[in-house]
């Protein structure tokens, strides 16, 4: 997500751009000391994301942000508890006081690339076409084409999942869900080995087991997806 930070305080300006650069999901494209810096900011191009000071001289951070006619996402920035209802009276994302830790500041961050990815989910269904050797999906506030040879493993996280690629060097976290994916992918290049894992059949290095080597990654294998690796790999069990 590409965000801005707006605050009139230097200390405060420079421990959110040490935040910021912690999170490989956020892009700092502006700090700003004033509304008026953070407006130019946002007329040059696409902000998905404010992190706002309310008490600034001036225009404050609520007068900024009710003359905005389609705001991006805000997470208000304070060290006065009083104005949080006001704050999420005008639909903020969240309210961080001050001084916050950097837990906290996660949390609001995740919140933020949730509805983020919601609201693109809405406008943009996930579009899997397997059988044409890709699929879209939604992640980091962006739709993201993934060709399946770059697919090396599938983990399922809760309502999460995470493509690991060979071309990558984080995942893609989307809001799938492993039986949507595992649906979807096709049956000879893909198989379920554990209910929070889908492997690449052809990046298959080592199969123990109780567990199957992509390379220098150990990937556990359970009883119920067993036959499908033994049945790739030729391999009677009683043999």
């Amino acid at each position: 997500m590409r965000c801005i930070v707006v605050d009139d305080e230097k200390l405060a300006l420079e421990l959110m751009e040490d935040n910021v650069k912690k999170l490989p999901g956020l892009q700092l494209v502006g700090m700003c000391k004033n509304a008026m810096e953070a407006m130019a900011i946002l007329q040059q191009g696409q902000v998905d994301l404010i992190f706002l000071d309310i008490q600034m001289p001036g225009i404050s951070g609520v007068q900024f942000l009710k003359s905005l006619v389609k705001p991006p996402m805000v997470i208000m920035t304070t060290a006065y508890e009083n104005y949080a209802l006001e704050g999420f009276n005008l639909d903020v994302v969240d309210y961080l006081v001050k001084p916050f830790s950097f837990e906290r500041f996660f949390k609001a961050v995740n919140k933020a690339t949730e509805l983020g990815n919601a609201r693109l989910q809405k406008d943009f269904p996930a579009k899997v076409q397997a059988n044409e050797g890709y699929i879209f999906v939604n992640a980091d506030y962006s739709i993201i084409r993934i060709n399946l040879p770059d697919i090396i493993y599938v983990e399922g996280l809760k309502d999460y999942i995470k493509i690991y690629l060979k071309s990558a060097d984080r995942p893609v976290i989307t809001r799938l869900s492993m039986h949507f994916m595992e649906s979807k992918l096709p049956t000879e290049r893909f198989a379920r080995v554990h209910r929070s894992f889908i492997v690449s059949l052809d990046k298959i290095t080592v199969f123990k087991r109780t567990r199957v080597m992509l390379n220098d990654v150990e990937i556990p294998v359970s009883d119920n997806y067993r036959e499908r690796i033994l049945a790739y790999v030729g391999y009677q069990e009683n043999q």
